[in-house]
């Protein structure tokens, strides 16, 4: 199918992530060159690959290069605990595992062939790039996902090709997706959404955006990326749904054109706040289906004025089949609860390794004269409505879905009986807040024994995901149990709301913004007191309730920052330090934090703040990076008298954060001038430069005017590379410069990015003027060059450094041009000598 659409549209971009992405025609290049690698590794139908990758374009092409190859993928979150990860390579003895060089040493000890896509990529472009001979069938594996498991031990559901082809069909023919949709990626590739998420789009001519790591769980980024990018289709749990409307911008929202939601229920009265918001009909839909049968089994179309407290889960899709049964399998009437069951070519093969389970789970179809019918016994209680929609009721066992997470209490019970001290556990879920469930544990201790909560919190995160973890844990005398003998699970009692750990380890807050934190935290996490050593997770902080706290963190100190600060500092102390040196930091500072936590000397890199954002995910965890930008409130740049002047500036500003050497420096193009300027004023003011980094900087004087011919050259070369819309893309450029700020005050003038385009021209012209007038000295220090392989002045083989390289001269060359340097895969090569030269500079 994937293939059919790169016939179609070869040149439309297919992906993005961030600041890199690829054409229809260059992922399916890219993917057939690793199809045809793993072929040779033995990978064909049937054979389980293993892939543990972040969100990235690397992840898109290993997906589809497994596919391609014939095989299955089994996905492995990087983020799960090594136990988990060393259970599923164990259980299903994947003999090739794709993941990326950072995560080898994290990975437990196994038997797999590691192919690492950042490191072994050179070996695999020396491959074919057309499609490679594929025999898989519909009936073949496409992936085996593992859920949460009763037992105490995951189990991986076994998916064949045809009912993942059903489903994409099926989407298509119900929402007509269409080549201007946006589709954006927010969901983990450990769970089966992700599937129609990825897919969709690429067998239907749409466009997949690959949220940042950690950004689906930040819904002011979520905002601000569904604005900018115009994300046409997206999914998310109820509970994210209710946080994002209530994100400031969410009005400008209103081009969307289809939300599925699922995981959990969805409340009327949250479907009366979106209509309420957004205004949009034929847009929301709930969503009900187990991994078990590929995805979505049933949906409803969200209608305004609902009298439902809570949404149906609608009607089957195409060659699905529902029963709602009683236990002698007998169809239940209308309005009379049962348990639901599924049929259909959507069903999973069974479970691997686990042919009783299978068993027990996927039984014989009674109505069906069909030879291998199955129905999948879903432990869901359900009931048909008088409208013919069907009603989610509940669960028959001690599962629940949490944020759309599928969590057997089971499983977490099992693991806290492991714990010396532990007699009984019994975990249960709460919902004190609408639309906020949260796991509970109650313990009963073996005579005599004592267990602290953070031993407990420990072995759960030893054993478990995240999001498996307990908010709270209760220990009782013994568990209450019913006339009958069993655990009375209703009568287990609120958790009190106090803090759980040692008092000995509780520090008060110091100060106003320790203080003001505090405050947040008790109210967000329902807790009193709160220290400021206190891990906002280990209290029983999730997801949502970091989305919320973070929130209400912006708003007190007026500062706009990432969710990901809460997760790199999840301590009073930690957050309180970060806002003390954004206190340096004025709305309009030209010091933009980038990554602030880590034990280096921060590096400052001048102007180009989005390249230097996606070097930041491949440089060392405990590197902090700034950008230095010159920009008013606008995005509009700010004029000094020359670069030396703004080079004074930067310096003024990186000295209130680090006042003494030695300092690390760089910056991109013209960003690399400001920082050699900068360099050369620290060192004259007795201050010692560890690092001057150079990207593709040219020195201003070697920088001539293009003659026309060249310039006609590279304007045709264009043209042929991207087709007519560089015709467009150049006119309105060229009108920009000319008449922007003309069209920016006509209310009748509508250009999409007219803002960035006029700001653009406007800091063209400052750099032309600034370059004009600079006439560099020679730096006494050492220089760090890294220049496109592809450079724009041939004659310049050192870019013009040589004769101003006082302390030497150390040239690294990175393959690509100007631009596509910060690009996969060049960028990694970058981050690599910027890595060691920093290393190298400060031992």
């Amino acid at each position: 199918m994937f293939e059919m659409q790169v016939e179609r549209s070869p040149q439309a971009i297919a992906v993005v992530c961030e600041n890199t992405q690829l054409t229809y025609q260059q992922l399916n290049q890219q993917a057939n060159q690793l199809a045809h690698h793993l072929c040779t590794l033995g990978v064909g139908p049937e054979v389980l690959v293993g892939i543990c990758l972040e969100r990235s374009l690397e992840m898109i092409v290993g997906l589809l290069g497994i596919l391609k190859a014939g095989g299955a993928y089994v996905p492995l979150d990087p983020a799960y605990p090594s136990e988990r990860l060393a259970f599923i390579l164990e259980d299903t003895q994947t003999p090739i595992l794709l993941t990326q060089e950072k995560f080898v040493k994290n990975l437990p000890p196994h038997q797999a062939q590691v192919v690492c896509l950042d490191l072994d990529w050179q070996e695999n472009i020396q491959n074919s790039q057309k499609n490679p001979v594929n025999e898989t069938t519909a009936d073949n594996l496409i992936y085996v996902i593992y859920t949460s498991g009763s037992t105490g031990q995951p189990k991986g559901v076994m998916i064949p090709h045809r009912g993942i082809c059903n489903q994409l069909h099926w989407k298509q023919t119900t929402f007509g997706l269409t080549n201007a949709d946006k589709v954006l990626l927010t969901i983990s590739f450990s769970f089966d959404p992700s599937v129609w998420q990825i897919f969709w789009p690429l067998c239907f001519g749409g466009q997949l955006f690959i949220a940042r790591p950690g950004g689906h769980q930040d819904t002011a980024y979520l905002v601000k990326v569904i604005i900018e990018q115009q994300i046409t289709v997206l999914a998310l749990v109820p509970s994210i749904l209710r946080v994002l409307l209530e994100e400031k911008g969410i009005e400008n929202c209103r081009f969307i054109r289809h939300i599925t939601c699922g995981g959990e229920a969805l409340p009327g009265e949250l479907i009366e706040r979106f209509f309420a918001q957004l205004n949009l009909n034929n847009v929301l839909h709930n969503c009900y289906g187990p991994t078990e049968a590929s995805i979505d089994t049933t949906f409803w179309t969200c209608q305004r004025g609902t009298n439902y407290d809570i949404a149906p889960i609608g009607r089957p899709i195409t060659n699905a089949e529902i029963h709602i049964l009683d236990e002698n399998l007998q169809p239940m009437p209308v309005g009379e609860s049962g348990e639901l069951y599924i049929g259909g070519i959507g069903l999973a093969r069974g479970y691997f390794n686990r042919p009783e389970l299978t068993k027990e789970k996927f039984i014989v179809d009674p109505f069906s004269s069909e030879r291998g019918a199955r129905l999948y016994k879903t432990g869901d209680l359900a009931r048909y409505l008088s409208d013919g929609n069907i009603e989610f009721l509940g669960r028959i066992d001690h599962q629940v879905k949490i944020r759309g997470f599928r969590i057997e209490l089971g499983e977490i019970e099992a693991v806290l009986r492991q714990h010396p001290s532990v007699k009984e556990a019994v975990v249960i879920s709460r919902e004190e807040v609408q639309g906020d469930k949260r796991l509970i544990a109650y313990l009963t201790l073996n005579l005599e024994q004592t267990v602290k909560v953070e031993q407990l919190r420990r072995l759960i995160q030893q054993k478990l995901p995240i999001y498996m973890m307990p908010s709270a844990f209760v220990i009782l005398k013994a568990l209450p149990m019913t006339p009958n003998g069993k655990i009375d699970r209703r009568s287990l009692p609120e958790p009190a709301q106090t803090r759980q750990q040692a008092e000995e380890t509780f520090v008060p807050p110091n100060d106003e913004i320790e203080l003001k934190l505090a405050s947040i935290w008790e109210k967000v996490l329902g807790i009193k007191p709160i220290g400021i050593k206190d891990n906002f997770f280990d209290l029983g902080g999730n997801s949502l309730l970091s989305i919320r706290l973070f929130a209400q963190v912006q708003k007190a100190f007026k500062k706009d920052m990432p969710l990901a600060i809460l997760y790199q500092n999840p301590t009073i102390e930690q957050l309180a330090i970060i806002i003390r040196q954004l206190e340096f930091s004025p709305s309009l500072s030209s010091l933009v934090p980038i990554k602030v936590n880590g034990s280096k000397p921060p590096l400052f890199l001048c102007q180009g703040f989005s390249l230097y954002q996606s070097l930041v995910s491949y440089l060392d965890s405990e590197q902090p990076v700034y950008a230095l930008i010159s920009e008013d409130g606008q995005g509009m740049p700010i004029r000094f008298n020359g670069i030396e002047e703004l080079a004074s500036h930067y310096i003024n500003e990186i000295r209130t954060l680090q006042p003494e050497g030695p300092y690390l420096l760089g910056g991109h193009s013209f960003g690399g001038i400001i920082a050699f300027e900068m360099a050369q004023q620290l060192s004259s003011q007795g201050q010692q430069i560890a690092l001057l980094a150079l990207f593709d900087s040219y020195v201003p004087s070697t920088i001539k005017k293009a003659s026309v011919s060249k310039s006609l050259s590279y304007n045709l070369n264009q043209l042929l590379k991207i087709g007519p819309a560089y015709l467009l893309r150049y006119a309105i450029e060229r009108l920009s410069e000319k008449y922007g700020n003309i069209a920016l005050k006509n209310k009748f003038i509508r250009i999409k990015k007219l803002q960035y385009l006029v700001s653009r021209a406007a800091y063209f012209k400052i750099v032309k003027e600034y370059a004009t007038k600079y006439i560099p000295q020679p730096y006494l220090g050492r220089i760090t060059l890294l220049m496109a392989s592809d450079r724009r002045i041939q004659d310049e083989p050192k870019l013009g450094w040589t004769k101003l390289a006082g302390g030497g001269l150390e040239i690294h060359e990175i393959p690509g041009d100007h631009i596509s340097i910060f690009q996969e895969p060049s960028i990694r090569l970058i981050a690599k000598k910027l890595e060691l030269s920093i290393d190298d500079r400060l031992s």
